[in-house]
């Protein structure tokens, strides 16, 4: 809500409107810890001539922004007939708000001033904070107001999708058929850029993972659509070719209507469905409930304890009547479950007793009952999460060599029907495993943004089983037919690409699980006018299209898979702030915002982002191949040459990295080598880092103990902020301390010209 940014600080200023998402506010944050700092000021403090030119700067500042941000609103409103009425008036409001600032902050002989009867910031608080809430509720209503036309935009995109959609649906010559996909190749493209944006700038997470879902449908049907098309026009008297290519058209629409629900906000019966209460939620309500009698003996009522206790006994079956759980783990979970109800009914029994004895507090036998119930439950939500977690990680392993795709293959190209038949219903098979493993894993899961991502994967395997099997059976009909070789190809890709989702969404499971989870911090450093190699001035920046965004996604999958190692590795680490910890977790964080451009998401939107990107973070692998070269030198000779070797590996690979940044190139084709090579070359640093962190780990906590002459971790912690900390502006209280720049706050509100495009 808007109170969230509008209601920090003793101004306590709620704007009343809702805010999604974060572009939105962190544009506002900082204006509010400025305008809060300002009205916030003691009244009795020195009024300084450095103090009183610090406010006046301030308030001149705040006008000028507020000046340039509302001729940016009134140029929407102009171009936006129906915000115009809206905009207009919020633009007038904080024109007025911004004025009425700088007037009570023309402060310079202060005394004169006030004694001609003007009011200043020092005699008129309650003027400033009627200011204050007024520039603050205009800002943030312009700001809505223009994020409205991101969401037309992206309905207006879905809406041309659609409609070549449906003339894509109806063609019936080759020719015609790759007229009308170059545009609406180009309407996907548009309309990926604009829901990745959207997605990254959300604030509820559930919904960014609804959205992550719904583009990696279209994203991967994209390319189906096109051989399934192909495919159908070449035999266009085949049954399973139209049934192939219609269960990609109608899978295509439910995620365009699914993006269009998340945007608009819009509340479906399919919403609620998609999230039945897992396992997980279940049990940690449950724990709620029966913690919360310590505070509220006589408000919880025992008997509804039990009752969800029972249900969520009921959910264990989803486990236990698996035909492919053990029998052994079938009986640990039926134990766990008696035992939990044992110490429930013990719960129960101890809390009807302090009822009778009338008891103001828990008793000591109730407090070991609680104890008891917390603990027997944590039990079995970890037995279900090894059951599940054994299950998926045996299927993935079991899977991995991909052998019924290629015999479906190899029997789809001899012409093989009931060889496709039999290797079909394996396939059917797995399916079936894969699917209820999903469901299991939503259990378990942990979040509701994974939950979501465990559905997306049901749903996934659910669909594009059958269309591999139809695929199968056209190649079968038609054993020459490259389409159709090339049709059931991708399916199986799409397939394979799942799987390796899963094993992701596998480890950050896990994570969770083990307590290990954490954002991603958002890492992103890009070219400045007159910075950087000269080759950035005159490279073309691109963006890769949806083929290409397909063949980088593995690769890209890989590098997610090693960022996840080597975050796991540095979580280990005793000294969180130390050097290395923190330059390999920004490597970490820029190789991880590289994965993102390979899916077409996070803040790296063409080629040249990605490869100034690469080029940082050579940079910085070749910094900490510097400060560990120095750090060597206090080592015994063996433990040293154990880290040069890797060193040496590491600086060969970020040299290699920074000299394929550096290299210009021109031309689609060469063009996408180089983000090949460029991804290729950062997995290898990522490998080498994850080789590395754990040695130095080991001899650096040797150092310690041994209380080596190396400067402290604290020296080292000291260097790198001296390093990395810029410069602040003066301040109100002269100290820098409050992050009161009125350079801040011209430039934050100047940045708010990224409306102007929009």
């Amino acid at each position: 809500m808007a109170s969230s940014p509008c209601g920090s600080g003793g101004g306590n200023f709620d704007c009343g409107l809702e805010i999604k998402t974060r572009s939105v506010e962190q544009t506002l944050i900082p204006l509010v810890s400025q305008i809060t700092t300002l009205i916030n000021h003691k009244d009795k403090v020195k009024k300084t001539e450095k103090t009183l030119r610090a406010i006046q700067k301030v308030g001149q500042a705040v006008s000028v922004a507020v000046g340039r941000f509302v001729a940016v609103g009134e140029a929407i409103a102009l171009e936006n007939e129906e915000l115009k009425e809206e905009m207009g008036h919020a633009c007038f409001e904080a024109r007025r708000a911004g004025t009425a600032i700088a007037q009570l902050t023309d402060v310079c002989g202060v005394e004169q001033t006030e004694a001609d009867g003007r009011s200043t910031v020092f005699s008129d608080r309650t003027g400033m904070v009627k200011a204050a809430r007024m520039l603050l509720s205009s800002v943030t209503k312009v700001l809505v107001l223009a994020d409205r036309i991101v969401i037309k935009q992206i309905i207006s995109s879905r809406n041309k999708v659609l409609i070549t959609l449906e003339q894509l649906e109806q063609v019936s010559t080759f020719q015609e058929f790759v007229q009308i996909f170059s545009q609406f190749g180009n309407e996907m493209v548009e309309f990926a850029h604009l829901t990745g944006d959207r997605q990254n700038d959300l604030k509820d997470e559930k919904k960014k993972a609804r959205m992550a879902a719904a583009r990696a449908v279209l994203e991967k049907c994209t390319m189906m659509l096109l051989t399934a098309s192909k495919t159908c026009l070449r035999h266009p008297d085949c049954e399973s070719a139209r049934i192939n290519k219609d269960a990609v058209f109608t899978r295509m629409r439910l995620a365009l209507d699914q993006v269009i629900e998340i945007v608009t906000d819009a509340r479906t019966s399919g919403e609620a469905k998609a999230l039945p209460i897992s396992i997980y939620a279940g049990i940690k309500d449950f724990k709620g409930k029966v913690e919360g009698l310590r505070s509220s003996l006589y408000c919880v009522p025992c008997e509804a304890v039990a009752a969800q206790l029972e249900a969520l006994v009921e959910q264990t079956e989803d486990f236990t009547d698996s035909a492919y759980t053990s029998h052994e783990q079938r009986e640990s979970i039926l134990q766990l479950c008696h035992i939990t109800r044992q110490e429930t009914q013990q719960l129960i029994s101890c809390w009807t007793q302090a009822q009778s004895l009338k008891a103001k507090k828990v008793t000591e036998e109730m407090e070991l009952a609680i104890l008891k119930t917390c603990q027997s439950v944590s039990e079995l939500r970890r037995e279900l999460h090894k059951v599940a977690v054994g299950r998926a990680s045996e299927l993935l392993k079991l899977h991995s060599d991909h052998l019924v795709l290629q015999a479906l293959k190899v029997a789809g190209g001899e012409g093989n029907l009931e060889a496709v038949a039999e290797y079909g219903r394996t396939l059917t098979e797995q399916r079936e495993q894969l699917v209820e493993t999903c469901r299991l894993l939503c259990h378990i899961s942990g979040t509701e943004p994974l939950e979501i991502t465990c559905i997306h994967a049901e749903e996934t395997f659910h669909v594009i089983g059958p269309q591999i099997i139809s695929a199968a059976q056209t190649l079968a009909l038609h054993p020459n037919s490259k389409i159709a070789k090339e049709n059931l190809d991708v399916f199986c890709e799409a397939w394979e690409s799942q799987l390796c989702d899963m094993s992701v969404l596998l480890k950050e499971i896990n994570d969770v699980f083990e307590g290990r989870r954490g954002d991603k911090r958002a890492y992103l450093s890009l070219p400045r006018p007159g910075k950087h190699s000269a080759n950035l001035k005159t490279a073309k920046p691109t963006k890769l299209d949806a083929e290409e965004q397909t063949t980088i996604a593995k690769l890209g999958l890989e590098l997610r898979l090693l960022t996840s190692d080597v975050d796991s590795e540095l979580e280990h680490w005793e000294e969180q702030e130390h050097e290395v910890v923190r330059q390999s977790q920004s490597m970490s964080s820029m190789a991880y915002s590289m994965y993102l451009f390979t899916r077409g998401e996070g803040l790296l939107k063409t080629t040249l982002d990605l490869f100034h990107q690469a080029e940082v973070l050579s940079e910085q692998g070749l910094r900490l191949s510097s400060f560990l070269q120095s750090f060597s030198s206090q080592m015994a000779d063996e433990e040293r040459m154990l880290v040069l070797c890797e060193l040496e590996k590491l600086a060969a690979s970020c040299q290699q990295l920074q000299v394929c940044a550096k290299t210009p190139v021109q031309g689609k084709s060469a063009t996408f080598q180089k983000v090949d090579l460029s991804i290729q070359n950062t997995k290898g640093i990522m490998t080498v880092l994850l080789s590395l962190l754990p040695l130095c780990s080991k001899l650096i906590r040797k150092c310690n103990s041994e209380r080596s002459s190396l400067a402290s971790p604290q020296h080292w912690k000291e260097n790198d902020q001296q390093l990395s900390t810029p410069v602040r502006e003066d301040t109100l209280n002269g100290k820098g301390s409050n992050g009161f720049g009125v350079k801040s706050l011209e430039q934050h509100m100047a940045n708010m010209t990224f409306l102007e495009s929009k």
